[in-house]
Formats: structure tokens, C-alpha cells, sequence
């Protein structure tokens, strides 16, 4: 197997072009989680994944999962999840909250991929505005679901969700397409293909395209300041 470049800490990402076909998209490894080397990536299309105490790895898949904000699609039974109106939704919130939720659907505490430093690294991006996180309440105000991800320009790369209650991601996912349409935000970044996804109405894209479709939408603003919700989920509809 060819060998993957490992990073200095401020060497540049290699070509696209020459990330691995199995395990598909590796590209390079260290480098470490600094704010600059996050932002770099994600306006490349490329994310961290790693379980400690591995090194950092770097991933840019082909192909892409995107979801589309006018693709998204709700089942009946979604909907019916919706019009309960029993969720309350929130924004930036929880958000640190929201990755340890994530990090143990992962593993045991912060043992796997979500470690320490992960969480860290996001919480400063969070502070700085570059990471935001979709946050569902249960009628007590407890945290019942949620998701978390990082938005440049009009792209909006989602990291990880976890639902401790039936449905709701999905409330969190549709909750997040509605700051979208609203932000004028173009495609919401999945990683890689899921049936769960699928089911809302991701898709795959190849790499060049997704690429592509970043540099016409890195640099743009969005409409306004999207990151609010209404209050509960039957809005959402």
C-alpha cells in the first residue's frame, strides 16, 4: 500500500487526487487539531477521523454523502413525529454538550474518535463561530438529541448526531435544513453514505463535484444571521 504523508504541523494537505482508494479518501495523517489546520481542511473538503490513540488521520472520501437543503425528505412517520410538537428545539446551546452526547454512541465515554482533543479543538471553533450545533429538548427541557458541525460560507459540514428519543436526529436534520434554506446555505456535508441519511434525502456526489461545489460556495455569506429556530417542532413544518 502506498504510503500516506504524514503532516508537519504547518505543511500543506496533499492533492485530492492522491487520497487512497481503500480505505477510501485517507490522505495524510498528523499534523495535529489546530484551529488553522480545521479550517484549511474543511475548506477542502477534508475532515479528522481517528480512534486515539492513533494519530490524527485525514479523510476525503469519494464518493461524497451530501444532502441537498431542497431534497430533504420526511417520511409519514417523521411528520407525524413533527406535529406531535412534543420536541423543543434549540441553537448553540449545548454544543459541547452535544459532542459528548455523539462521543458516546461512539464509544465508551470519550475513548473513541470524539476523544478529548476532538472535543476541544471544536469547542474553540464553536467559540470563534465556525462550528454550531442543532439541539432537541424533551418537554423538561432535558437533551434528548441533537447534531454538531462546522459551517464556512454556504457549506455546512455535519460531524456527528446522536437521539436518545425515537426520531430525533431526524428533528435535529430537519431542523438544521431549515437554517439552511433560510442562511441560503447550498449543501450540507454527510461524509459518508448511510442508510439513516439516505432516508432523508442524502445522496452521493463525487469528489471533484462536491469539490467544485465548495469553491462556489466557501466564500459566500450567508442571508442574514440563520442560526436560530423556532421553538418547538411543529414549526418546523
Amino acid at each position: 500500500m502506498r504510503e500516506i504523508p504524514r503532516l508537519e504541523l504547518d505543511a500543506p494537505f496533499p492533492p485530492s487526487a492522491e487520497a487512497l482508494d481503500y480505505p477510501s479518501g485517507l490522505l495524510a495523517v498528523g499534523g495535529g487539531l489546530s484551529e488553522k489546520r480545521l479550517l484549511a481542511a474543511y475548506r477542502r473538503g477534508i475532515f479528522p477521523w481517528y480512534e486515539a490513540p492513533q494519530p490524527v488521520l485525514w479523510w476525503t472520501p469519494d464518493p461524497r454523502s451530501v444532502l441537498f437543503p431542497d431534497e430533504l425528505h420526511v417520511s409519514r412517520s417523521l411528520r407525524k413525529t413533527l406535529r406531535a410538537n412534543k420536541l423543543l428545539l434549540a441553537v448553540d446551546t449545548h454544543f459541547e454538550r452535544v459532542m459528548v452526547e455523539c462521543a458516546k454512541l461512539r464509544g465508551d465515554g470519550l475513548g473513541t474518535w470524539i476523544d478529548e482533543d476532538m472535543v476541544a479543538a471544536y469547542v474553540g471553533l464553536y467559540r470563534r463561530g465556525f462550528a454550531h450545533s442543532v439541539e432537541i429538548l424533551d418537554v423538561a427541557g432535558s437533551l434528548v438529541g441533537g447534531l454538531y458541525g462546522v459551517c464556512l460560507g454556504r457549506a455546512f459540514f455535519g460531524e456527528s448526531m446522536f437521539s436518545e428519543e425515537p426520531n430525533a436526529s431526524k428533528v435535529a436534520l430537519v431542523a438544521l435544513v431549515d437554517i439552511a434554506r433560510r442562511g441560503g446555505l447550498q449543501l450540507i456535508d454527510c461524509q459518508v453514505e448511510s442508510s439513516h441519511l439516505n432516508s432523508l434525502g442524502a445522496r452521493n456526489i463525487t469528489r471533484l463535484d462536491f469539490e467544485q461545489r465548495l469553491e462556489q460556495n466557501i466564500d459566500s455569506e450567508t442571508s442574514g444571521d440563520p442560526w436560530h429556530l423556532p421553538t418547538t417542532c411543529g414549526d418546523l413544518l
